[in-house]
């Protein structure tokens, strides 16, 4: 799995990829950390989430927007985001872990908010590729 920061007027866009729909959000969810932060410590406890939705989209929305809640809320920096997706008669599910890394001391960006402008979840040949713009 992979992302990549990618400029977007004045926001910020992460563009990802992964063999599964759980890769691909796990590196969307590592693609917003990296906007937030460009030198991460080893240091945080993990913690679990879990994210309920309609569909893939509103998903990753959904788990994104978990993630910057809990930013805000624990004032810790998500990272090495771990992701299990699944859907069950229309119900998408993900659970999922990261590890919080302290907000205390380290210089992070701020993210104001996740988007559904120009979202995208698909399907490739080679397996996943996600697209979210974030307001900065």
């Amino acid at each position: 799995m992979t992302y990549v920061l990618r400029e977007h007027t004045a926001d910020i866009a992460v563009e990802a990829t992964g063999d599964t729909l759980a890769s691909v959000f796990a590196a969307v969810a590592d693609g917003l950390a990296a906007a937030m932060c460009d030198d991460i410590p080893a240091v945080g406890e993990r913690f679990d989430l879990e994210v309920r939705a309609e569909n893939r989209e509103a998903l990753l929305f959904d788990y994104l927007d978990e993630l910057i809640y809990e930013r805000d809320v624990r004032s810790v920096l998500p990272v090495e985001n771990e992701a299990s997706v699944h859907d069950a008669d229309g119900v998408w599910t993900l659970a999922g872990t990261a590890r919080g890394v302290p907000l205390d001391g380290l210089r992070a960006r701020e993210i104001k908010a996740v988007t559904y402008s120009e979202m995208s979840v698909e399907e490739t040949p080679a397996g996943w590729r996600a697209y979210v713009v974030f307001d900065v």
